[in-house]
């Protein structure tokens, strides 16, 4: 498994470079082509047929879970490039599978910047959940690294 400091990292990294955190235009920048479709119950998935990266939405998912899936996708696209794992939906949204926790994790930092944590530092991860949007496994997921990572400085 990729160490968590090295895909935060990577995060702060492409954040700074491109100067945006919005996955979909990370996506752009990187010519990773997003492709919105009819996939059922799945949310996403990435390949990268004939080398050419490519990230697959669900067209029917609501702005904010695509929004999630872009960014889970991307992580994909970056931690695993050669790989091609679908992003299933599931109820928890985290799988034990250690591709999707990394890709999971890549998302989550990315779209929850340690300044909103450090900003609601009151809140819950229910509560949290609730003001930005996320399942709260997923808020969970972000509150664990962080507060491991401040640990460990």
């Amino acid at each position: 498994m990729i160490a968590i400091l090295n895909i935060k990292d990577t995060v702060l990294s492409l954040t700074k470079k491109y100067n945006t955190s919005n996955p979909f235009e990370l996506a752009d920048a990187l010519k990773i082509a997003v492709y919105f479709e009819e996939l059922g119950t799945v949310n996403g998935y990435y390949n990268n047929p004939l080398r050419m990266k490519q990230i697959h939405i669900n067209a029917s998912l609501n702005d904010q879970d695509a929004y999630f899936a872009c960014a889970h996708e991307l992580g994909h696209a970056i931690i695993h490039p050669n790989a091609s794992t679908p992003f299933l939906r599931s109820k928890t949204l985290l799988s034990v599978d250690k591709l999707e926790i990394e890709a999971n994790t890549f998302a989550v930092n990315l779209l929850i910047s340690d300044e909103i944590i450090l900003e609601n530092k009151n809140y819950s991860a229910e509560q949290l959940s609730r003001l930005l949007g996320y399942d709260q496994l997923l808020i969970e997921l972000r509150l664990k690294f962080f507060y491991q990572e401040n640990i460990l400085q």
